[in-house]
């Protein structure tokens, strides 16, 4: 009889038939670890790499954007204002857009620590087994 989640009861099976199932159970868990462990590595990997290239943009609008950009901003408000007014605007809002290139590279890579790596699972998992027992 099976379980709805598709699981078999197996109250009915003897001591026997259940130490000889031990390790099929042990190695399907050990194989499920490791695909854990992959798949933990390939996304922490994916965000490392997004967080990395948050903060070279970041880096790119700070270093390479502000003498174009910023020149060509203050000439504009210039005609408006002292020039020395126009430049400190100018940095002021280089400085905000940097800030916030720079924020979205720090949560992606705040979100690598949020996941549970498979070491902490399969501690988890021992830990469960010895109350168990």
């Amino acid at each position: 009889m099976t379980s709805p989640r598709g699981f078999r009861d197996r109250g009915d099976d003897s001591l026997l038939t259940l130490l000889g199932d031990v390790p099929e159970l042990v190695r399907n868990l050990v194989i499920a670890e490791i695909e854990a462990a992959k798949k933990w590595l390939a996304r922490t990997a994916k965000d490392g790499g997004w967080g990395a290239l948050w903060v070279f943009a970041a880096l790119f609008v700070l270093f390479w954007s502000v003498p174009v950009f910023g020149t060509f901003v203050i000439a504009g408000l210039s005609s408006w204002w002292p020039v020395w007014v126009s430049a400190i605007v100018v940095f002021f809002a280089m400085l905000i857009v940097t800030a916030i290139l720079g924020l979205l590279g720090y949560l992606r890579f705040r979100k690598i620590g949020e996941r549970q790596n498979p070491v902490q699972s399969i501690a988890q998992d021992v830990k469960e087994v010895r109350d168990e027992l």
